[in-house]
């Protein structure tokens, strides 16, 4: 190879490229790589025409040069814009879906059930079920809600209190059988304690957990259930039970009771007591007068009522049932089983049946079935 050749053409080779608009110095780093190139190439075989062998060597290096600074250029503009690394949870836009669902501009009713058609995946005869109101008028209610925030704008702020009645709702949901759906609250409670910090919300996420932590024991592998004073109770996931316990001492430690810490404040006395016959029900009973102060719901009254059936008998139970109205959603199950601690099985067992019949869950339904037929069997015993 003449090295003498490749030195006369360097500065030859160099003004070419400046010719076509390329620096002068990536005009020589370009060319310096072509003779690198040359020094390997020509040995075994020297071009015809070495001049326009370098310019092609060089113009094509260039290029590559050029190429290559171009891709890292991108790939740090896209560095730039990305969003620090650390903890997503908290930006999850399934979370803020919820909080679009749950608008000022809709009712509380509303934004519960769009939240559970549009995130919680809940179909509309769900829903209506949830609500005991005919398919098509639920159907009607989550058409409205679409087109009234059809047109809000996505960060608009929403109800913390209905997200919460959402988030509990999609719970029960799955707590009834749709395993994902409890997951998904339970991962979404988590997510917006953290948001929040709100005392509310870690209590709703502390039911949840002290709930979940009963799964393995609630039903049998056919699928019946098992009643909570029935339950194998060392199938208790007993480090949720104690993860919900602490999160509720926690919240109840602000002073600022709400309706979930006092509902999570029940769980933990069921989860507390190693056997059924210890559940301190006295307690119970007191953390049920909160709740309904707090709600004046009707069906936290009939479930007060079959805890004061527990702690004080079943007449009693049923003195506190009296001023409650039948058509309540399992007000016929309450009142056979503290007719059954009363001691009438006969008309425990009518109203076992007449609770089967209108019970919406399948697994409910067998249950109560089985416990009229068990109380028929026993009179006829």
């Amino acid at each position: 190879m003449d090295e003498r050749l490749l030195r006369e053409l360097t500065p030859a080779v160099i003004n070419v490229l400046v010719g076509r608009g390329v620096d002068f110095a990536t005009a020589e780093d370009a060319v310096q790589e072509a003779l690198v190139q040359a020094t390997r190439a020509w040995p075994e075989r020297q071009p015809d025409d070495p001049k326009g062998w370098l310019v092609t060597v060089a113009w094509r290096k260039f290029l590559d040069a050029q190429r290559s600074a171009a891709s890292r250029r991108a790939r740090e503009e896209r560095v730039e814009v990305e969003p620090p690394p650390g903890p997503t949870e908290q930006v999850d836009d399934t979370l803020q879906l919820f909080f679009l669902c749950a608008h000022p501009s809709l009712s509380p009713t509303s934004a519960v059930a769009l939240t559970l058609r549009a995130v919680g995946g809940l179909t509309t005869r769900q829903i209506a079920q949830a609500y005991l109101v005919p398919e098509a008028t639920m159907a009607q209610r989550i058409s409205r809600a679409k087109r009234t925030i059809a047109d809000v704008r996505f960060g608009a702020p929403g109800d913390l209190a209905t997200v919460r009645r959402v988030l509990y709702l999609v719970f029960n949901e799955g707590y009834s059988g749709e395993v994902d759906l409890a997951a998904e609250a339970i991962r979404l409670s988590r997510q917006l304690v953290a948001l929040t910090g709100d005392e509310e919300s870690a209590g709703l996420l502390a039911l949840m957990l002290l709930h979940h932590a009963r799964r393995p024991a609630r039903t049998r592998p056919d699928g019946s259930l098992v009643p909570l004073a029935e339950q194998d109770r060392s199938r208790w996931d007993t480090a949720l039970v104690a993860e919900g316990v602490a999160i509720l001492q926690d919240a109840l430690g602000r002073e600022r009771l709400g309706e979930y810490q006092a509902q999570a404040a029940i769980a933990a006395l069921h989860a507390d007591a190693l056997v059924a016959e210890e559940t301190d029900w006295v307690q119970i009973v007191s953390w049920y007068d909160e709740l309904l102060r707090l709600t004046g719901s009707p069906v936290v009254a009939l479930n007060r009522a079959v805890a004061v059936g527990e702690a004080d008998g079943g007449a009693a139970g049923l003195a506190a049932l009296a001023d409650l109205d039948p058509a309540l959603p399992r007000y016929a199950a309450a009142a056979a089983h503290l007719h059954e601690r009363a001691g009438d099985p006969a008309t425990a067992a009518r109203l076992y049946a007449e609770a089967a019949r209108v019970a919406s869950n399948l697994a409910e339904r067998h249950h109560l079935a089985r416990q009229a037929a068990r109380l028929g069997r026993a009179r006829r015993g």
